[in-house]
């Protein structure tokens, strides 16, 4: 569940390390008094980055955009079961939906399989 101000991890090779949610270009509204947009797994987001190496390649003064590959919040599966994660975490991307990076770090979501981003799927490591 990230929205607004929530801080991303960056778990692939470009140098980011962290992130900040600025906008919420997929995902839904949430239920009950307020209404902000919350992204879910294979959401997309704009982010700006905030902790990054310094042999980071891309332009740290612009915003990006992310995809969501792990949530804290569970995500619940249509078989009823529950997945959730230790951290947030997303993956940078350009303009066609894929990665900037080579390589993916830690375990990625099996829903992204379905929100057709194959390319960080087939990069990741583990797909849970």
């Amino acid at each position: 569940m990230i929205q607004q101000e929530t801080i991303i991890d960056i778990a692939d090779n470009t140098g980011a390390k962290t992130a900040l949610c600025v906008r919420v270009l997929g995902g839904s509204t949430a239920r009950g008094k307020f209404t902000r947009r919350i992204a879910g797994v294979g959401d997309v987001v704009v982010v700006a980055i905030k902790k990054s190496l310094p042999s980071l390649t891309l332009d740290d003064k612009k915003v990006h955009r992310c995809v969501i590959i792990r949530t804290k919040y569970p995500t619940r599966r249509p078989d009823g079961s529950y997945v959730r994660f230790d951290s947030n975490a997303g993956v940078l991307i350009d303009e066609n939906s894929n990665p900037i990076g080579t390589r993916i770090f830690g375990a990625v979501a099996r829903e992204l399989r379905e929100k057709n981003f194959m390319k960080i799927v087939s990069l990741a490591s583990e797909v849970v």
